[in-house]
């Protein structure tokens, strides 16, 4: 495996040069950076039109108040283990994902576009794109402002019937840790580790059945919701730096975000992404880590 800071080196090299030979140019033509994890909803649009997946990542109950015409329902748990402590992990087993991925109707060259609640949701979008770019798909968004900014422009593009995809899984390491890597990164410099969480939870509160309580020495708070406007839309411009700068970000900072599964730091590593943020998110998160050694796998409540 190459170490965790030379990889950081080789996402970079490789952005360059995949902007210096035309890769990603359609998504540039549509307003898109291809390292984007983050499309406006006009954007979206666009794409569904032309036949891209769209995939609604909300519950139940949330989608029976607000129907979201030709979307495919997922939640977070279809591509994750199904029991605890490694809940927040992804399926280990590569043709069970590609085929559950594949019965979405995703497909290796056609857009996939993920939509939540973005006021009232957890970051499931965020989760599902970055389980995508995590598993190989390079043109995975999530809409800025989520369903309601979507359907604020009126009736979806009818777009392209459904069918089965043929998208096939290659695993990339860029988005992710592992809790060995996080253990290894605690106290290094140019290392920014964020907890996601609520505020009672990174004091040591455990509402969703953590083994133990606390945070992962060294972290910092940001919860998730904390990058979100009043009109559902991710922080932009000055907001956005000075929130990141507030927490000593920067373009060379390395930012590993946890929560309790892996879904609201995954919506965090979808954001920073998108800001140009080498961020990754622990999958693995609280339920795992709390469920160690303590000794390796410390917390605190300081």
């Amino acid at each position: 495996m190459v170490p965790y800071p030379t990889r950081r080196l080789v996402l970079a090299a490789t952005l360059a040069m995949a902007f210096a030979s035309g890769a990603g140019v359609a998504a540039m033509a549509e307003g898109a950076s291809p390292s984007s994890w983050l499309i406006e909803a006009d954007h979206a649009r666009s794409l569904l039109g032309s036949g891209a997946v769209l995939l609604d990542t909300r519950g139940a109950a949330q989608r029976m108040l607000r129907p979201l015409p030709r979307s495919t329902a997922v939640a977070w748990q279809d591509l994750s283990n199904p029991a605890l402590p490694i809940k927040g992990q992804l399926l280990a087993d590569d043709a069970v994902l590609t085929a559950r991925l594949q019965a979405l109707g995703v497909s290796a060259d056609v857009p996939v576009i993920a939509v939540a609640d973005s006021l009232n949701g957890w970051g499931e979008d965020g989760r599902i794109v970055w389980t995508l770019r995590s598993l190989g798909h390079q043109q995975a968004y999530m809409v800025n402002g989520g369903v309601a900014a979507l359907l604020a422009g009126g009736d979806l593009p009818a777009g392209a019937a459904a069918h089965r995809g043929d998208f096939t899984i290659r695993r990339t390491q860029d988005f992710a840790v592992t809790k060995e890597q996080l253990a290894a990164l605690l106290g290094q410099p140019d290392v920014v580790i964020l907890d996601t969480r609520e505020r009672r939870e990174y004091a040591g509160a455990t509402p969703y059945g953590e083994t133990r309580g606390g945070h992962v020495p060294g972290a910092k708070h940001l919860h998730f919701a904390d990058l979100v406007g009043a009109d559902g839309k991710v922080l932009a411009g000055e907001a956005l730096q000075s929130r990141l700068a507030g927490l000593g970000i920067s373009k060379t900072t390395q930012v590993v975000s946890y929560c309790t599964a892996g879904i609201r730091s995954g919506f965090v590593t979808a954001v920073l992404q998108s800001a140009g943020v080498d961020a990754r998110n622990y999958a693995g998160s609280m339920w795992e880590w709390s469920a160690q050694d303590p000794v390796a796998y410390p917390l605190t409540t300081d």
